[in-house]
């Protein structure tokens, strides 16, 4: 190795050296909410070109449910339910996710799993509306979780 080769090597560690060492500590840096990010302040009027962006935008704009690729690799859509939780007041109505697995080809339904409770309202209504109001990153995120949950029980 020539003497060359050895000052760039000392050069690129003492560089890579003083990187590291001037980073900033893991707790001064802000986390991050995509998905609050993503939302339009309450009361806000929501651009047209942004109205998918939500469940219930997406139902209306596109005049149906969506659709999406899950964890496993299968084929499924999404519906949305509500049913009493028995409690009164602002919890008295509980909305969650059904996803419905088609077969690969689409040419049947094949299976189905449940979210949590994504949504909650004194009416079912105001549970449903606060569900439409996920956006379709949230809807994913569920899918993926109601499926490990499904493989977790599956395994048990």
């Amino acid at each position: 190795m020539s003497e060359n080769d050895d000052k760039a090597r000392e050069l690129f560690e003492e560089v890579e050296r003083r990187a590291f060492m001037e980073l900033p500590a893991d707790d001064e840096q802000e986390d991050v909410d995509v998905i609050a990010a993503l939302r339009a302040p309450p009361g806000s009027e929501v651009d047209a070109g942004e109205l998918d962006m939500t469940l219930g935008g997406y139902i209306a704009k596109h005049t149906r449910p969506p659709a999406f690729g899950g964890a496993d690799g299968q084929p499924y859509t999404v519906d949305l339910d509500v049913e009493p939780t028995g409690d009164a007041g602002a919890r008295a109505y509980a909305a969650f996710l059904v996803f419905i697995r088609w077969a690969e080809t689409g040419a049947g339904i094949m299976a189905h799993t449940e979210s949590d409770d994504v949504a909650f309202g004194g009416t079912e209504e105001e549970a449903r509306n606060r569900a439409l109001e996920l956006t379709l990153y949230e809807v994913k995120a569920e899918l993926d979780n109601a499926i490990e949950r499904k493989r977790r029980d599956l395994e048990e």
